[in-house]
């Protein structure tokens, strides 16, 4: 389990591809005092729903082959590019110098997206990550579930 601290003043980015919340400690290590800085939503339903054609199929130009192609996954796009866009408003706040520290909670492929899209800027005040989803959670289990990873 990694261990970090949240200081005053650090933004804290909980995302899940569909959803992300961006928060502010206006307390200390010791007690968190959370605030909202932004919510931002996506309607990211899930590809079945999406898509209304099958697969297409590739024929073999010499004899009978063929093969399916793999449906094209527009949930897992569409969450890319919300990352993708959650990533763009971090890295305008770490070159406007809003936060000083970072810390990062996603499901591990929305991190992994998040990483990739992060600019040196903002790469540079990540303090802390954690691969987890605490998109469902209020604010004051936040901050406990963000307790528990402080160091001792």
């Amino acid at each position: 389990m990694e261990t970090f601290a949240v200081r005053h003043g650090a933004w804290i980015v909980i995302g899940d591809g569909k959803k992300a919340l961006v928060l502010h400690n206006e307390g200390d290590a010791e007690l968190l005092n959370l605030r909202r800085v932004s919510v931002r939503e996506s309607d990211n339903p899930a590809t079945r729903d999406q898509g209304s054609d099958q697969p297409g199929r590739a024929s073999a130009s010499v004899g009978t082959a063929g093969s399916a192609m793999e449906q094209t996954d527009w949930h897992q796009i569409e969450a890319d590019r919300f990352a993708a866009a959650l990533a763009e408003d971090i890295n305008t706040a770490a070159r406007e110098q809003l936060f000083k520290e970072l810390i990062v909670v996603a499901p591990p492929k929305t991190l992994a997206e998040l990483r990739r899209e992060f600019g040196k800027d903002t790469q540079k005040r990540i303090v802390g990550e954690l691969a987890k989803d605490y998109t469902h959670h209020t604010i004051p289990e936040i901050e406990s579930l963000l307790l528990t990873h402080r160091p001792h």
